[in-house]
């Protein structure tokens, strides 16, 4: 069975996409800060959903009416959401899912995209995309700050109040969000929740990110040049993330999802040992 570009299977890929279409024009009526606060209602949405697996399963069930479903949305969430993110999420109740646990990531894979969207339309888009890979090398780099994010005795609110206080006046409004979402426990660590949602903007900017190992830092020319070729190689322009890495000694190894093109000095030093070894 196809898996659509969201990860998602059969009934769910497709509910999905309209699902985008849908979230799409409810954002056209109301603006940037619009976009955020949808983003907002997406992601609480999603997370009383996964809080509360009552509520998940009859929202998923295929034997209860679209009509049921999206009503049931209505009720329990009517009071404390936007019209806008009460609408894409009791639509998404209506639809019919593959895995019970497709709806809750839909929503949150869709405010995330409503994020990109204000930031977008705020101008931030390339700031959010390069402040969210910042922010996760300044988490896998920091371990205080790593275990704290960490810490399960510590709640969401602190770990959130921890991230704000650092980011605050420093990074764009659309980093902050999905920062502070990061840290809600939907994915095993706050730095595979940053990288997912980085790949999720770029693929809705209908770009691809990749990872530059290099032992220093890229000139300008140089950094245009790997752009150059990478959007030569894969059609589609390309975010570069470049990570100093001394122990590479030289050369670049560049990373594009499962693609790997490695040709530092280290790799080829460890390919002539190999070889005299054998």
């Amino acid at each position: 069975m196809a898996r659509s570009a969201s990860g998602l299977r059969g009934a769910s890929a497709e509910a999905y996409d309209m699902l985008t279409g849908r979230l799409s024009s409810v954002l056209s009526d109301g603006g940037s800060a619009n976009g955020y606060d949808v983003a907002r209602d997406l992601f609480g949405v999603a997370e009383v959903l996964r809080r509360e697996p009552g509520l998940r399963r009859v929202l998923t069930d295929v034997s209860v009416g679209s009509q049921a479903k999206s009503g049931l949305v209505r009720r329990v969430f009517g009071e404390s959401l936007g019209e806008g993110g009460l609408d894409v999420a009791a639509t998404a109740a209506g639809q019919r899912w593959a895995a019970v646990r497709d709806l809750a990531d839909t929503l949150e894979h869709l405010a995330v995209i409503a994020v990109v969207r204000a930031a977008e339309a705020d101008g931030e888009a390339d700031a959010v995309e390069e402040q969210l890979f910042t922010v996760e090398r300044l988490v896998a780099d920091n371990p205080s700050l790593r275990d704290a994010l960490g810490d399960p005795a510590r709640s969401v609110e602190d770990k959130q109040g921890l991230l704000r206080g650092l980011l605050e006046g420093k990074a764009a409004r659309g980093t902050i969000q999905l920062v502070e979402q990061a840290v809600t426990g939907t994915h095993r660590t706050v730095g595979l929740a940053i990288e997912a949602y980085q790949r999720l903007a770029a693929s809705e900017r209908e770009r691809v990110v990749a990872l530059v190992r290099v032992a220093r830092p890229l000139s300008d020319t140089e950094s245009d040049r790997l752009k150059a070729a990478l959007t030569r190689q894969y059609s589609r322009a390309v975010d570069l993330n470049v990570l100093v890495d001394p122990a590479v000694l030289g050369g670049v190894r560049v990373e594009v999802g499962d693609d790997v093109i490695d040709g530092t000095v280290s790799t080829r030093l460890d390919d002539a040992r190999r070889k005299l070894a054998g």
